[in-house]
């Protein structure tokens, strides 16, 4: 299973000014405990969802068989959503059929996916451009149904296919994915479309936020539909939950980790995690994981700001920074073995920057180049740790992320705050509502207006 070693978060490497002593993960053993016990009595009450996700076989067969109906009929699957309804689906394409943009040729047994998740018209336009519609499925996703960004997306998208294969043909083109009717009745709007134009829809669980949703048909939908193995995918989540659930600290993949981090944050003065992907394959899913952490525990003043970098690529455009600049980070390395065999060529050897590199592996130079930094880190007193994945396969990328989203939740617990709720992400939300003229924002529209005299008033 994945493996995480964190000698370099530890005071007897990195100093006692900057590292935690053994001391003091023993004194939190018992609160790490409550962490889990915490967190498990909330989820076996139905307020939080996203540990039942991978056990939901009868929504897991449901989103195989459409995507098996769909097989060969599009080139391009068309997501529209945006954070957690469209990040998810990023990581995963990415890590299992190969980053962006070198994934191999696309056709209709191969589907592209384009994810739409700006609404920048320069990016919407070009990306229209690079689609036929006839040959495309739009996935539109979005928990609430009613997000501006989604809404307006996927109303220009479903413009693009009406005028391309006619009103009648719209549900053969178009899925949906949103939370189902409330047990009053209500209906999101996002459903309420769907129903209008009898287009397949498919349900995120209430319980479930969207950040936390990428084993929901959210993230699981259009990975099925680009030929991912969902089964294998749950299976590594499914197994990682059980581990997840164990109290005892050297036990739980998710909770040592979580510890670790709390203490750096809380005792350590560290607000900055960057998390450093020595896999191109793992870099979508580090771009999942920035939204995890911050909307997650960024609450009441406190929090880690997360930071994504590549290795080695970041080695030198970053590192200088987090060598040299203020020691207020920790580092997470994510790796993983199993890559493919590539020997470097011996040529030009009797030149000295060509000589000592013929005929090694490629991979040892990459693994060399992480842990070299790994050291020169500890040695500048950083602190840093290394999650390690077998390979990047299905079942393990299942397992990881899964066990990403059991670390934020017990250090939500840790830090005493609510992990699944996202308040500073509402008032952007309604300001935006009231400036496009939505019903029911007058006061967020007042508020903007005092908002622009104080601009004014500061500019003279």
């Amino acid at each position: 299973m994945i493996q995480f070693d964190y000698a370099n978060l530890l005071a007897d490497l990195v100093g006692a000014e900057h590292g935690v002593s053994r001391a003091e993960i023993d004194q939190n053993r018992a609160a790490a405990a409550r962490a889990v016990e915490s967190f498990r009595k909330k989820s076996e009450s139905g307020r939080y969802g996203f540990p039942h996700l991978p056990f939901q076989e009868k929504v897991i067969d449901e989103v195989r068989k459409f995507a098996a109906a769909c097989k060969g009929r599009f080139d391009s699957i068309c997501l529209v959503g945006i954070g957690g309804s469209a990040l998810g689906a990023w990581a995963l394409d990415c890590a299992l059929r190969g980053p962006h943009p070198v994934q191999k040729e696309f056709g209709r047994m191969n589907p592209r996916l384009v994810i739409l998740d700006n609404v920048d018209p320069a990016f919407l336009g070009a990306a229209l451009d690079s689609m036929n519609p006839k040959r495309t499925l739009a996935l539109a996703i979005t928990k609430s149904g009613s997000t501006a960004e989604s809404i307006s997306t996927y109303l220009v998208v479903r413009a693009w296919l009406h005028k391309a294969v006619g009103a009648k043909n719209i549900a053969r083109h178009v899925a949906m994915v949103t939370e189902p009717e409330s047990p009053e009745g209500k209906v999101s709007d996002l459903l309420a479309m769907a129903r209008r134009e009898s287009c397949p829809a498919f349900y995120l669980p209430v319980n479930v936020g969207g950040r936390f949703s990428v084993l929901s048909p959210v993230g699981l939908l259009p990975a099925a539909l680009a030929g991912i193995d969902i089964r294998k995918l749950c299976a590594g989540a499914r197994d990682m939950t059980h581990l997840c659930w164990k109290t005892e600290l050297d036990a739980n993949p998710a909770l040592l980790p979580a510890l670790l981090h709390w203490l750096l944050l809380e005792r350590r003065s560290k607000p900055i995690q960057v998390a450093f992907s020595y896999s191109n394959l793992l870099w979508g899913v580090a771009f999942w994981f920035r939204q995890l952490w911050a909307e997650s525990l960024g609450k009441n003043g406190r929090g880690q700001t997360p930071v994504a970098a590549l290795g080695v690529t970041d080695q030198h455009s970053q590192v200088q920074l987090y060598l040299d600049g203020p020691n207020d980070k920790v580092f997470t390395f994510w790796t993983a073995g199993g890559a493919r065999a590539m020997k470097i060529p011996r040529a030009f050897s009797d030149l000295a920057s060509a000589g000592y590199l013929g005929g090694q592996a490629m991979g040892a130079l990459f693994d060399a180049e992480r842990r070299a930094t790994a050291a020169a880190l500890a040695q500048k007193q950083r602190p840093n740790c290394t999650f390690t994945l077998p390979r990047v396969d299905a079942y393990h990328v299942g397992a990881f992320l899964q066990l990403m989203e059991f670390e934020v939740a017990f250090m939500g617990e840790l830090m005493g705050i609510d992990a699944f709720d996202q308040p500073g992400v509402e008032l952007g939300k309604r300001l935006t509502y009231a400036l496009m003229g939505r019903k029911g924002f007058d006061e967020y529209q007042r508020q903007f207006d005092d908002y622009e005299k104080l601009r004014r008033r500061a500019l003279g």
